[in-house]
Formats: C-alpha cells, sequence, structure tokens
C-alpha cells in the first residue's frame, strides 16, 4: 500500500491507496516542534488502528511539504516506523508536467501537485483554487503546462487578522449568515468574510480567464472549498481529495 502525506502549514493530510483507491485518509495539525517519535507514534497509531492497517503494511511513501522543517521530521519518521524511505516531491523529480514559472523552484510543491492530478482527471485547461492557509490560484493550460497563478490570504488569516485587530470584535465561526444585510454583529462579521472571499475568488477567477482566454475549467480544493463554492458563480467542481490523488499519480510516475 502507498502512504500519501501532504503537509500544509496549519495541517497535514494523510492518504492511504491501494493501487488507485483511497482506502483511507486522515487530517492532523502541523506541528513543527512536535519530536520524531511524537509525530511517529501519532501517524502510526492512526495507521495501525484502521482495520486496513491491521491487516496490511505500507510499502512506499510520498510527501509533499509546503513547511521545511517538517522533512527533518518525516523523513526520519519514516524510517524508523514505516522502514521505508520517502519520496519527496521537490526538484528533480518526475511529475509529467512542463512548469513555465520564472523559478520554478519557488512553487509550492502542493500547487504542482494540485495541477498534475486535475490535468490527469480533466485533460483540458483548468483553473485550481486551493483553500488553505492561504487562498492559491493556479493556472493549466490546454496542453497540460503549469503556467503560474497567485495567491491571496487564506480565510482563516484574514479572519484572525480581524479578530484581533478591531477589540470590539468578537470571535466568530466561519457559516454562511442568513442575509448579507445583517442585523447583528455575529452576522454582520459572517456575511463580510464569506461573501467577501466568494467575490475576490469570482474576481481573480474572472481576470485568470480573461488573460488565458478560452472558458477553462475551475476546480477547488482544499478545507473550506465546500463551504464557499457554492456562493461563488466560477467554482464548477469540489474535489477535496485532488492533492492526495495528485501524490499518487507522481509516485506512480517515479517508480
Amino acid at each position: 500500500m502507498l502512504l500519501v502525506v501532504d503537509v500544509g502549514n496549519t495541517n497535514t493530510v494523510l492518504g492511504l491507496y491501494d493501487g488507485e483507491r483511497l482506502l483511507h485518509d486522515w487530517r492532523i495539525r502541523t506541528v513543527v516542534d512536535h519530536t520524531v517519535d511524537e509525530y511517529g507514534m501519532l501517524i502510526y497509531n492512526l495507521y495501525k488502528s484502521s482495520k486496513i492497517g491491521a491487516s496490511r503494511k505500507v510499502s512506499a511513501i510520498i510527501i509533499s511539504c509546503v513547511v521545511p522543517p517538517m522533512l527533518n521530521i518525516l523523513e526520519p519518521l519514516c524510517e524508523r516506523y514505516f522502514h521505508i524511505k520517502p519520496l519527496i516531491v521537490g526538484p528533480g523529480i518526475k511529475t509529467g508536467m512542463p512548469i513555465y514559472y520564472d523559478n520554478p523552484k519557488e512553487v509550492g510543491a502542493d500547487r504542482i501537485v494540485n495541477a498534475v492530478a486535475a490535468y490527469e482527471k480533466y485533460r483540458r485547461d483548468l483553473i485550481i483554487v486551493d483553500f488553505g492557509t492561504a487562498t492559491t490560484f493556479d493556472y493549466v493550460s490546454p496542453r497540460g503546462e503549469y503556467m503560474g497563478g497567485c495567491i491571496a490570504p487564506g480565510i482563516m488569516i484574514a479572519s484572525e487578522a480581524l479578530f484581533e485587530r478591531a477589540a470590539k470584535l468578537p470571535r466568530v465561526e466561519f457559516s454562511k449568515p442568513r442575509s448579507v444585510i445583517a442585523k447583528d454583529t455575529v452576522s454582520s462579521m459572517q456575511a463580510g468574510i464569506m461573501y467577501g472571499y466568494a467575490g475576490l475568488v469570482d474576481g481573480i477567477v474572472g481576470r485568470m480567464k480573461a488573460e488565458a482566454g478560452g472558458e477553462p475549467k475551475v476546480v477547488a480544493t482544499g478545507g473550506l472549498a465546500r463551504i464557499v463554492a457554492p456562493e461563488t458563480k466560477t467554482i464548477e467542481i469540489v474535489d477535496e481529495m485532488l492533492t492526495l490523488e495528485g501524490l499518487r499519480i507522481i509516485y506512480q510516475r517515479n517508480r
């Protein structure tokens, strides 16, 4: 079985594959000051506690990581607990996708992984919106070339800044309000965050379409994608497992 690991700034998502079939997935917090053994026991126990882990062994591991210090934890973890040297997504790895970025080493591994998965699935021009710690927008050409994109502050980052810098505003749950013309402070904040980000998505996607030409399919992923996507006019598909699928594909291309 293949264990895929996507390390983001806020959360780390793990998936267990048998061939092309995703058997199980987990989401844990990314904590850079955990030790190898703390993370090792957490991940190993999650795997072992599943019905799958009790009977079958992990034979390969691939990692995408945008938090460099985490690799100092995960690489020895894989060797100590799984006896496997992991494949790390980075320069020199085969993605099967040309990267037209001024410095390809600067592109976050998760952005390339998403692009690979989306193009493999849809085989056409695409805009991929990833709602993570940052909200990223990436364009893939009709020929399957990664052309670049843009990065905006993530929903939770922007919300935290609002809570911290506005003394009289309370911390609120991120959810859809009843109305955009809200009648109380909590609903007013929820409306501003929700519809502000829906407008941000539609605005950036519209500009990317105009610049790229054509009508690329718009695919969203990330933990908050299912909440925001219905409030936008441009997102067509939500695929929460896009990054895990991209890791599986890249592993197959590097076997």
